[in-house]
């Protein structure tokens, strides 16, 4: 077998860098990192801690109401529980048969149209959801009020686990109509004379406040608990109230 010829193949010469002339030299990269200092994780947690025991995400979510004044529908009022299981336990914090695991209990306040106004502090997951009513009703109407809202003449829709002479008094010394189902486990015997108001119309607008409760699930750090501090689980949900009723800037 012969062998081929070889071809000329003619060299020219490659910079060492592209886009460098012949002989330049390309300069080298500074291995020292940036001197600004990065966020860490602990510096978000350290502030989150910080801002919950002042009360600044509290006043955040304040400040959410107040700027949304003017789109709040005052008539109806919303009141509804929401359970999260405890994975570790802590304040405000004990087993709760129906879900059968430890959980703590939340009852926020909506408006018509979902919009966050009030809410209760944490209770344990033992207790039933008309526990201590009637001083967290007046304690969230006072709230309001202090916030300059006039909800005078409105309907408070609540289920019939609500439905305590209590809080239906305290409802009327606030101007509110209690719009709650009838418990019948709180009579023996039928009671003659008037029977009480009961709106089933308006009554079935109450689940407005289960949109709330979903949105508040995408929250992962509330559907499940891990704090173990109350005021810091209940700071996290002033955030989602604030980002609830400030839904319509985030979607643009």
């Amino acid at each position: 077998m012969q062998n081929r010829p070889l071809q000329s193949v003619q060299l020219h010469p490659v910079p060492f860098a592209y886009g460098l002339p012949m002989g330049s030299v390309a300069p080298r990269q500074s291995t020292r990192r940036s001197r600004k200092k990065e966020i860490s994780h602990d510096a978000v947690y350290y502030h989150f801690r910080k801002w919950s025991r002042d009360g600044s995400l509290e006043s955040v979510w304040q400040a959410s109401i107040v700027s949304i004044q003017e789109a709040l529908d005052f008539s109806e009022l919303n009141l509804d529980g929401s359970h999260a299981i405890a994975k570790k336990g802590g304040e405000s914090v004990s087993y709760q048969p129906r879900k059968r695991a430890k959980t703590s209990n939340i009852l926020p306040i909506t408006d018509a149209q979902g919009f966050v106004v009030a809410s209760t502090p944490l209770l344990a997951g033992h207790h039933h959801d008309a526990f201590e009513l009637k001083p967290h009703l007046q304690t969230a109407f006072k709230a309001m009020k202090r916030l300059g809202l006039s909800f005078s003449g409105a309907f408070f829709n609540a289920d019939s686990a609500f439905d305590t002479k209590a809080a239906r008094k305290v409802c009327f010394n606030h101007g509110l109509l209690p719009n709650m189902a009838e418990n019948k486990r709180n009579r023996q015997a039928s009671k003659r004379g008037r029977k009480r108001l009961f709106n089933p119309d308006v009554y079935k607008r109450r689940f407005t406040s289960e949109r709330s409760f979903a949105w508040m699930d995408k929250f992962r750090g509330l559907l499940l608990r891990f704090e173990r501090r109350d005021v810091y689980f209940m700071a996290g949900h002033f955030i989602a109230f604030a980002m609830i009723n400030l839904r319509h800037l985030f979607a643009r």
